[in-house]
Protein backbone atom coordinates (compact mmCIF):
# COMPACT_ATOMS: atom_id res chain seq x y z
CA UNK A 1 0.00 0.00 0.00
CA UNK A 2 1.65 3.32 -1.32
CA UNK A 3 2.06 6.10 1.64
CA UNK A 4 -0.71 8.07 0.00
CA UNK A 5 -3.38 5.53 0.26
CA UNK A 6 -1.88 4.80 3.90
CA UNK A 7 -2.88 8.47 4.69
CA UNK A 8 -5.99 7.90 2.83
CA UNK A 9 -7.26 5.43 5.45
CA UNK A 10 -6.84 7.71 8.44
CA UNK A 11 -9.64 10.10 7.74
CA UNK A 12 -13.07 9.18 7.63
CA UNK A 13 -16.25 11.27 6.27
CA UNK A 14 -17.84 12.73 8.83
CA UNK A 15 -17.73 16.60 9.65
CA UNK A 16 -16.60 15.56 13.64
CA UNK A 17 -15.80 19.44 14.43
CA UNK A 18 -19.31 21.01 13.54
CA UNK A 19 -21.03 17.87 15.97
CA UNK A 20 -18.11 17.80 18.60
CA UNK A 21 -19.00 22.06 19.29
CA UNK A 22 -22.36 20.90 18.80
CA UNK A 23 -22.34 19.14 22.03
CA UNK A 24 -21.44 22.71 23.80
CA UNK A 25 -19.27 20.72 26.49
CA UNK A 26 -21.45 18.10 27.85
CA UNK A 27 -19.14 14.65 27.94
CA UNK A 28 -22.44 12.28 27.33
CA UNK A 29 -23.88 14.22 23.86
CA UNK A 30 -20.15 14.80 22.79
CA UNK A 31 -19.97 11.11 23.08
CA UNK A 32 -22.81 10.33 21.60
CA UNK A 33 -22.98 13.12 19.14
CA UNK A 34 -19.68 11.70 17.86
CA UNK A 35 -20.89 7.54 17.61
CA UNK A 36 -24.46 8.12 16.39
CA UNK A 37 -23.26 7.13 12.72
CA UNK A 38 -21.75 3.64 13.83
CA UNK A 39 -24.91 3.34 16.14
CA UNK A 40 -27.48 1.38 13.88
CA UNK A 41 -31.07 0.76 14.79
CA UNK A 42 -32.23 -0.27 18.50
CA UNK A 43 -28.82 -0.43 19.68
CA UNK A 44 -29.06 3.01 20.56
CA UNK A 45 -30.91 1.87 23.43
CA UNK A 46 -28.38 0.07 24.97
CA UNK A 47 -26.17 3.42 25.40
CA UNK A 48 -26.68 5.33 29.14
CA UNK A 49 -29.27 8.13 28.55
CA UNK A 50 -26.91 10.89 28.46
CA UNK A 51 -25.45 9.18 25.38
CA UNK A 52 -28.71 8.26 23.97
CA UNK A 53 -29.65 12.07 24.06
CA UNK A 54 -26.28 12.52 22.20
CA UNK A 55 -27.16 9.85 20.01
CA UNK A 56 -30.34 11.40 18.80
CA UNK A 57 -29.07 15.02 18.58
CA UNK A 58 -26.94 13.95 16.06
CA UNK A 59 -29.42 12.85 14.22
CA UNK A 60 -31.37 15.86 14.35
CA UNK A 61 -28.40 18.15 13.68
CA UNK A 62 -28.35 16.00 10.15
CA UNK A 63 -31.67 16.47 9.65
CA UNK A 64 -31.83 20.02 10.24
CA UNK A 65 -28.78 20.39 7.80
CA UNK A 66 -29.74 18.32 4.76
CA UNK A 67 -33.17 19.88 4.21
CA UNK A 68 -32.29 23.75 5.01
CA UNK A 69 -32.45 25.38 2.01
CA UNK A 70 -29.56 27.30 1.98
CA UNK A 71 -27.66 23.76 2.09
CA UNK A 72 -30.09 22.12 -0.82
CA UNK A 73 -28.59 25.28 -2.50
CA UNK A 74 -25.05 25.38 -1.64
CA UNK A 75 -24.53 21.46 -1.95
CA UNK A 76 -25.21 21.66 -6.03
CA UNK A 77 -21.66 22.65 -6.22
CA UNK A 78 -21.12 19.53 -5.63
CA UNK A 79 -23.74 17.66 -6.95
CA UNK A 80 -22.93 17.30 -10.61
CA UNK A 81 -19.67 15.76 -9.97
CA UNK A 82 -20.75 12.82 -7.35
CA UNK A 83 -24.66 13.20 -6.92
CA UNK A 84 -25.93 12.08 -4.00
CA UNK A 85 -22.42 12.32 -2.54
CA UNK A 86 -22.95 15.99 -2.06
CA UNK A 87 -24.06 16.33 0.89
CA UNK A 88 -21.13 14.72 2.29
CA UNK A 89 -18.79 16.64 0.43
CA UNK A 90 -21.09 19.86 1.91
CA UNK A 91 -20.78 18.82 5.60
CA UNK A 92 -17.13 18.36 4.97
CA UNK A 93 -16.95 21.72 3.72
CA UNK A 94 -18.69 23.24 6.88
CA UNK A 95 -16.18 22.07 9.27
CA UNK A 96 -13.38 24.20 7.12
CA UNK A 97 -15.67 27.28 8.25
CA UNK A 98 -16.29 26.02 11.62
CA UNK A 99 -12.84 25.46 12.50
CA UNK A 100 -12.02 29.30 10.84
CA UNK A 101 -14.86 31.02 12.64
CA UNK A 102 -13.06 33.51 15.09
CA UNK A 103 -16.00 33.95 16.96
CA UNK A 104 -16.43 30.22 17.90
CA UNK A 105 -12.80 29.38 17.84
CA UNK A 106 -10.69 32.30 18.46
CA UNK A 107 -6.76 32.40 17.66
CA UNK A 108 -5.44 29.80 19.95
CA UNK A 109 -8.26 27.90 20.76
CA UNK A 110 -9.35 25.37 18.18
CA UNK A 111 -6.11 23.64 19.82
CA UNK A 112 -7.34 23.76 23.47
CA UNK A 113 -11.38 22.87 22.41
CA UNK A 114 -9.08 19.74 20.20
CA UNK A 115 -7.15 18.21 23.58
CA UNK A 116 -10.46 18.77 25.23
CA UNK A 117 -12.23 16.61 23.20
CA UNK A 118 -10.03 13.92 22.77
CA UNK A 119 -9.57 13.89 26.70
CA UNK A 120 -13.14 13.36 27.00
CA UNK A 121 -13.75 11.03 24.65
CA UNK A 122 -10.45 8.91 26.00
CA UNK A 123 -13.03 8.00 29.25
CA UNK A 124 -15.58 6.44 26.96
CA UNK A 125 -13.52 4.02 25.15
CA UNK A 126 -14.67 1.22 26.13
CA UNK A 127 -18.31 1.81 25.03
CA UNK A 128 -17.07 3.07 21.79
CA UNK A 129 -18.85 1.16 18.20
CA UNK A 130 -16.28 -0.90 17.22
CA UNK A 131 -15.72 1.23 13.95
CA UNK A 132 -15.21 4.50 16.01
CA UNK A 133 -12.58 2.73 18.80
CA UNK A 134 -10.79 1.67 15.60
CA UNK A 135 -10.49 4.78 13.55
CA UNK A 136 -10.41 7.18 17.66
CA UNK A 137 -6.68 6.76 18.06
CA UNK A 138 -6.17 7.98 14.13
CA UNK A 139 -8.40 10.94 15.04
CA UNK A 140 -6.16 11.56 17.68
CA UNK A 141 -2.84 11.09 16.12
CA UNK A 142 -3.70 13.26 12.79
CA UNK A 143 -5.51 15.59 14.95
CA UNK A 144 -8.73 15.94 12.73
CA UNK A 145 -10.70 18.53 14.51
CA UNK A 146 -7.52 20.91 14.61
CA UNK A 147 -6.70 20.33 10.81
CA UNK A 148 -10.41 20.75 9.55
CA UNK A 149 -8.90 24.44 9.37
CA UNK A 150 -6.76 23.97 6.44
CA UNK A 151 -6.53 23.20 3.00
CA UNK A 152 -4.43 19.79 3.60
CA UNK A 153 -7.27 18.39 6.17
CA UNK A 154 -10.03 19.33 4.17
CA UNK A 155 -8.38 17.43 0.81
CA UNK A 156 -7.90 14.36 2.92
CA UNK A 157 -11.34 13.93 4.78
CA UNK A 158 -12.61 14.33 0.67
CA UNK A 159 -9.71 11.79 -0.23
CA UNK A 160 -11.46 9.71 2.98
CA UNK A 161 -14.86 10.03 1.44
CA UNK A 162 -14.01 9.03 -1.95
CA UNK A 163 -11.95 5.99 -0.89
CA UNK A 164 -15.00 4.61 1.34
CA UNK A 165 -17.85 5.45 -1.36
CA UNK A 166 -18.75 3.43 -4.16
CA UNK A 167 -18.90 4.77 -7.81
CA UNK A 168 -16.21 7.17 -6.50
CA UNK A 169 -12.75 7.13 -7.29
CA UNK A 170 -11.44 10.90 -7.60
CA UNK A 171 -11.60 13.44 -4.77
CA UNK A 172 -9.87 16.21 -6.57
CA UNK A 173 -12.26 17.51 -8.65
CA UNK A 174 -14.27 17.95 -5.16
CA UNK A 175 -11.15 19.81 -3.86
CA UNK A 176 -10.85 22.02 -6.53
CA UNK A 177 -14.55 22.72 -6.80
CA UNK A 178 -14.50 23.61 -2.53
CA UNK A 179 -11.13 25.79 -3.37
CA UNK A 180 -13.29 27.57 -6.79
CA UNK A 181 -16.74 28.44 -4.72
CA UNK A 182 -15.29 28.98 -1.32
CA UNK A 183 -16.61 32.50 -1.04
CA UNK A 184 -20.20 31.82 -2.33
CA UNK A 185 -19.58 27.99 0.46
CA UNK A 186 -18.41 30.62 3.27
CA UNK A 187 -21.25 32.82 2.75
CA UNK A 188 -23.72 29.58 3.05
CA UNK A 189 -22.12 28.86 6.17
CA UNK A 190 -22.85 32.67 7.91
CA UNK A 191 -26.19 32.55 7.20
CA UNK A 192 -26.77 28.90 8.28
CA UNK A 193 -24.55 27.82 10.62
CA UNK A 194 -26.29 30.13 13.60
CA UNK A 195 -29.40 28.72 12.83
CA UNK A 196 -27.69 25.45 13.65
CA UNK A 197 -26.55 26.42 16.45
CA UNK A 198 -30.20 28.13 17.49
CA UNK A 199 -31.87 24.98 16.44
CA UNK A 200 -29.31 22.75 18.79
CA UNK A 201 -29.67 24.78 21.50
CA UNK A 202 -33.53 24.74 21.59
CA UNK A 203 -33.42 20.71 21.67
CA UNK A 204 -30.88 20.57 24.72
CA UNK A 205 -32.73 23.50 26.48
CA UNK A 206 -36.50 23.64 25.16
CA UNK A 207 -38.30 26.54 26.19
CA UNK A 208 -41.39 25.93 28.20
CA UNK A 209 -44.68 25.73 27.07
Amino acid sequence: MSPLASEVINWDLMNYLAHAYLSFNDPGLLVGNLISDFVKGKKKYNYPLNILKGIDLHRAIDDFTDTHPVTRSARQIFQPAYGLYCGAFMDIAYDYFVANDNPLFAPGTLESFSEDVYRELNTYVSVFPPRFQQLFPSMKKHNWLLNYRNHTGIQRSFEGLVYRAAYMSDSAPAFELFVQNKNELQSAYDEFFPELIHFTRDIINPKPL
